[in-house]
């Protein structure tokens, strides 16, 4: 299985996306979740004129952001950058939209976004829509101002859900998900995609899609010695992801309510330490400040060793190249790691257990 990293878009991030090419990883991936991180298009400029071979994504971005003519420049703008290694992830926005205040988009208008980038970033001209006016539209300046002749992938964010999958199928994307660590929730993903792909016209000369592979968020710690596998390293290592999954219950009553009592606890202590209820209009002010960062000390406690064996690997050797193993006869391409504590330390570990 081929590895990954992803990180907050911030200054200095080339320097890791150098270390991630040097280390032999296959590709470096920044967030797209304005109010939170910085901007995922400059932060791959600097890692795009300071690498030669790795591959270049942003997870994700979304219709509820950026129109489809602003980011197909901006993903068009990197592949002149990095041609052929730039990856255009795309979803409905369910945190960077919720960082707002505001609900994800649907997943028509999903469908309709990609379907507009695959054809802008082809040279392709699409229909574009605002209001009740539609007009086509394309690229006016090419060459040297936009590559619209090397391949980008795309990829398309789902969870457990079909129909994320099913919009992947019929644009004839790839899937990416965090902390999905089930093979059988990820079989049912790669069914819907083919179901929905089946049948569907394919574009002989699109050039945009160049493959649909699955790629997999999620945390990875492996164990020393004797090391327990709930300890504070352990926990350091994974406490992100966990706290991801409590910020969106958190900020989600319903979702909540369909978790266990201890971790329905652990979402009351959360909010209470945030300072703000399930219910307060301006929670996501309080739930989501350094969201996908190192966890602080004092919040160890919420890291509850189901959620952590749910959402990460964390395992000794043998037991990490198991589940990984697992992983990719359910048909996953790329384990994507974010590293928070120690980053090249963590991708070094990476690169060492699956290059």
């Amino acid at each position: 299985m081929r590895a990954g990293v992803v990180v907050a878009a911030q200054p200095g991030v080339e320097d890791l996306a150098v270390r991630a090419e040097e280390l032999g990883l296959h590709s470096f991936w920044v967030y797209d979740t304005p109010m939170v991180h910085g901007d995922p298009f400059v932060a791959l400029s600097l890692c795009a004129k300071a690498t030669r071979r790795i591959r270049l994504g942003i997870g994700v971005t979304s219709p509820a952001l950026r129109s489809a003519p602003a980011a197909a420049c901006g993903f068009a703008s990197l592949n002149a950058l990095a041609p052929g290694r730039i990856i255009c992830g795309v979803g409905t926005g369910n945190t960077s939209r919720r960082t707002l205040g505001m609900p994800p988009t649907t997943a028509a208008a999903l469908e309709d976004f990609i379907a507009a980038l695959q054809d802008l970033c082809a040279g392709r001209s699409t229909e574009y829509r605002e209001g009740d006016r539609v007009r086509d539209i394309r690229f006016l300046h090419t060459g040297a101002h936009v590559n619209t002749t090397d391949p980008i992938e795309f990829v398309v964010a789902a969870l457990h859900g079909p129909k994320a999958a099913a919009v992947a199928g019929r644009r004839g994307a790839g899937l990416i998900s965090i902390g999905l660590l089930d093979p059988t929730a990820w079989h049912a993903l790669h069914d819907a995609r083919r179901q929905a792909a089946h049948g569907t016209p394919r574009d002989p000369d699109s050039h945009t899609v160049s493959r649909a592979e699955s790629y997999l968020v999620t945390s990875l710690h492996m164990l020393g010695e004797n090391e327990d596998p709930h300890g504070d390293a352990a926990r350091d290592a994974t406490g992100h992801l966990v706290l991801s999954l409590l910020d969106f219950a958190a900020d989600t009553p319903a979702f909540a309510e369909q978790l266990g009592p201890d971790e329905r606890e652990a979402v009351r202590r959360l909010l209470d330490r945030r300072g703000t209820t399930a219910t307060a209009p301006d929670r996501y002010t309080k739930i989501y400040p350094g969201y996908l960062a190192r966890i602080a000390p004092q919040d160890r406690d919420l890291v509850l060793p189901p959620l952590m064996n749910a959402l990460a690997l964390v395992g000794t050797r043998a037991d990490l190249l198991t589940r990984i193993t697992a992983l990719e006869q359910a048909g996953i391409d790329e384990l994507l790691i974010p590293p928070v504590v120690d980053p090249p330390t963590e991708m070094a570990q990476l690169a060492k257990l699956l290059t």
